[in-house]
């Protein structure tokens, strides 16, 4: 994993390569998203921890197509290396958005892994595949149940994440949130979208803890432009909202949102919250809190999973294992 990461983030071209190939993939969130990679899912005692929880026996490899999301840097990597532990053949297809990255971690395994040669196939059209799992939108996901349903699949849609706020958050808290939200563009799927505070919050408390820290967003076009188009949209249509110098706040029951805008609704109780979860549940990928009433992540780590932090609460190794595969 150290190989990997210094070897990739000392090759100034490759990462600036990738930053044109795609705006949203600064240098600086590829580093980001590399060393997560290393620390937390090519960490030895973690993937020994990772792979005790399972009954890997030697079985008949099966191929596994892949279809690859492209919305962060490398955020198919999980994926890839859930097949490759449980001893399948990965068929790839690459996202248009990332092929310049992934690509060249692949070639540095086969370096360090000679035996993965033989795992790993690119494919533009994924056949002759005994199951897939592929990642995309809503509407990507009705072509994959479409194309895939025959086989079987893990399919995954749109999902965001969301915050519950209690009012005692100390600024700490507050700016580890900020993270949970800003962290890549809040373009993933692990990023808090929707705030659910208290009757009462004092909202610009939350902008005064993140003043001056996150500003660096507006560095990039990509999202400064969207920054732009939806203050606009929202002062013409006369939309009541809370703006800093990078981020608006919109009272929504929304989980989804545009970029560079976040919903926040207000509760009486928690139990109110509890509902919303339980109603919407299709919906979020991850709960984050300082709650003992709520099964939530602390502030600050949505964007650093572990290996078995499992995109839509599916466990892709079991699927994997499963019988509907031998």
């Amino acid at each position: 994993g150290i190989e990997i990461e210094n070897k990739i983030l000392t090759n100034e071209d490759l990462l600036l390569k990738a930053y044109y190939h795609n705006r949203w993939f600064t240098v600086s969130n590829i580093k980001k998203s590399l060393t997560a990679i290393v620390n937390f899912y090519l960490n030895e005692e973690k993937l020994k921890l990772w792979l005790s929880k399972y009954n890997v026996e030697t079985h008949e490899p099966k191929r596994i197509g892949i279809v690859m999301a492209g919305n962060l840097p490398l955020v198919g990597f999980h994926d890839l290396l859930c097949v490759l532990a449980s001893g399948n053949t990965a068929v790839i297809k690459l996202s248009s958005k990332d092929k310049i990255l992934l690509p060249e971690i692949i070639s540095l395994l086969i370096e360090i892994q000679p035996a993965y040669k033989d795992k790993i196939i690119y494919a533009e059209m994924l056949k002759g595949i005994d199951a897939v799992i592929a990642t995309g939108g809503n509407n990507s996901a009705r072509y994959f149940d479409y194309y895939f349903g025959k086989y079987p699949n893990i399919i995954r849609k749109n999902r965001n994440s969301i915050a519950v706020l209690t009012g005692n958050e100390t600024n700490e808290q507050l700016l580890a949130l900020g993270n949970d939200v800003f962290q890549y563009f809040g373009l993933g799927c692990r990023n808090v979208s929707l705030m659910f505070f208290p009757e009462g919050y004092d909202i610009p408390k939350l902008l005064d803890a993140w003043e001056g820290k996150f500003n660096y967003l507006m560095d990039e076009s990509s999202y400064k432009n969207n920054y732009d188009y939806n203050r606009t949209l929202l002062l013409m249509n006369s939309t009541v909202h809370l703006a800093s110098d990078y981020v608006m706040l919109k009272e929504d029951t929304a989980i989804a949102t545009p970029v560079s805008v976040v919903h926040y609704q207000f509760y009486k109780n928690i139990d109110e919250v509890k509902t919303f979860i339980s109603e919407h549940k299709e919906q979020i990928q991850c709960v984050v809190a300082e709650s003992k009433d709520l099964p939530a992540i602390p502030f600050g780590v949505s964007q650093q999973p572990e290996l078995w932090d499992y995109a839509d609460n599916i466990d892709t190794m079991k699927f994997l294992f499963g019988s509907n595969l031998s």
